[in-house]
């Protein structure tokens, strides 16, 4: 079995190169958006609410910790607790260490993915700047009840690490992600939501 570590720089090829931001926009079929992939969508709402938010996000990325620090919390307490929101957030890493708090976010004890990936977010600037990053995650991952053994055994968990490659992969192909954080509103692709005005902008014509 691999170590953590060299699961991790195996991994490295696959998402070293990285994806800058991108300005493109156009409108996709909502039905091929709303299939999930090899893993199951973590998603947060009533499936049958007027409208679908669907995020592609890297846990790396700058701008998608800034939106989940600063918007996310509009959007699910107006729109998501509310009934008019769908929300679906789908992991798209822009390098290794972020598939790795990828995976961990999904091996999260008790289904708490959501918590989770928003503790990670919101000490992004700690973890990436660690000296050691993969001992910062784990030091993070105790407030989430990860054991050292849960935690190796997530990071060495190659079926999972092909999920997530997998689901990366289709979004990039299918939907043309080449930057994070990419939306889709209904099928209409959105890059860079980054304020609270545009957020309320991309969803005001499906609720009118």
């Amino acid at each position: 079995m691999q170590t953590r570590r060299s699961l991790l720089l195996a991994s490295a090829a696959v998402f070293a190169a990285g994806i800058a931001p991108a300005a493109a926009q156009g409108t996709f079929d909502t039905t091929a958006l709303k299939q999930p992939g090899v893993l199951p969508d973590k998603a947060l709402g009533d499936p049958n609410a007027p409208v679908t938010v669907i995020e592609y996000a890297s846990m790396t990325c700058g701008h998608c910790a800034h939106f989940h620090e600063a918007v996310f919390p509009h959007l699910d307490e107006k729109y998501i607790k509310t009934g008019k929101v769908y929300f679906v957030y789908r992991e798209f890493p822009l390098d290794a260490l972020a598939a790795a708090v990828s995976m961990l976010s999904r091996c999260a004890p008790g289904d708490r993915y959501f918590d989770v990936n928003g503790l990670f977010y919101a000490k992004q600037k700690d973890w990436t700047r660690a000296e050691n990053p993969v001992e910062a995650l784990f030091q993070l991952s105790k407030q989430s009840g990860f054991t050292r053994d849960t935690f190796n055994a997530c990071l060495t968990d190659q079926k999972l690490l092909d999920g997530i490659t997998a689901g990366r992969e289709r979004g990039a192909k299918d939907f043309k992600i080449d930057g994070t954080p990419t939306f889709f509103v209904n099928g209409k692709k959105i890059v860079g939501i980054g304020t609270v005005a545009e957020m309320d902008e991309a969803l005001a014509p499906f609720l009118k």
